[in-house]
């Protein structure tokens, strides 16, 4: 998949669908596996590779935190976030390796569409309240960790399930988001160098196309992310969720037969 101009598409819809608690991983896959005809392994290689763009979007919107995060003026944040980002890894790697043995593309549907629905449940899980981000326990961090490395598989969204979390944790909204945003850096790092690592890369992105995705992804992401934000708050993804999952199914069944 070395098209410009699909990898442009893709990477707008990966600015916009970031923001959204609908597994913009998911919707990549999706797309690359039944549309563009990707392998499983490959898609996935693209979808994290197309995160890169919005985890800068979030580095400069959030950047005075993380200068306060490696100046050390905030050594409890930064222990959240190294604690957080070590229980991710337990369970991201691992999930991550199997995913990648995946060669049945109506597998892959089959498993975004539970996922899918499983991240519209999730959602609808009550919470909220006055708690600051400080008064989090490290326990509570390392279980959010280890629930944000299930968003490696295509379907659960990231940022619905680690903010949903936070909430049922009564912390209040504004530093359920904050968090997530901040968590989703080192996330994201560490999934582009485990590819890279691995040698799963994307084979059919040069130089100059890298380029024009991360611009392409940074700047849709960085532009629509508050509006975004604000829209998701309001609207009902949870049923969202779980009717595009449930089409998601119907494809794999049908593919199937």
């Amino acid at each position: 998949m070395a098209d410009l101009l699909v990898l442009a598409i893709l990477s707008v819809f990966q600015g916009l669908f970031e923001w959204l608690p609908i597994s913009s991983e998911g919707v990549s896959v999706f797309l690359m596996v039944n549309v563009l005809k990707l392998d499983p392994g490959p898609a996935l290689s693209y979808a994290i590779f197309f995160h890169i763009g919005t985890m800068l979007a979030v580095l400069f919107r959030f950047r005075s935190d993380f200068v306060k995060f490696f100046s050390g003026n905030n050594g409890q944040l930064a222990r959240m976030i190294l604690v957080a980002t070590f229980f991710t890894a337990l369970t991201a790697i691992p999930l991550m390796t199997a995913i990648r043995e995946f060669r049945s593309g109506e597998l892959v549907n089959a498993l975004i569409g539970v996922m899918l629905i499983t991240t519209g449940l999730v959602l609808r899980l009550p919470g909220g309240g006055l708690r600051s981000l400080y008064e989090l326990k490290l326990a509570e961090v390392a279980l959010l960790g280890l629930i944000q490395g299930f968003a490696i598989i295509p379907g659960i969204s990231r940022s619905g399930v680690t903010v949903s979390f936070l909430l049922v944790r009564k912390l209040n909204e504004e530093h359920a988001l904050k968090f997530s945003f901040l968590l989703s850096v080192p996330a994201v790092l560490g999934a582009v160098f485990l590819d890279s690592f691995t040698g799963s890369f994307p084979k059919g992105i040069t130089p100059f196309s890298a380029v024009v995705v991360i611009l392409i992804t940074f700047t849709v992401g960085y532009v629509t992310m508050d509006l975004l934000l604000r829209f998701a708050r309001r609207a009902n993804f949870s049923a969202f969720c779980i009717i595009l999952g449930t089409l998601s199914i119907i494809t794999a069944i049908i593919l199937w037969i």
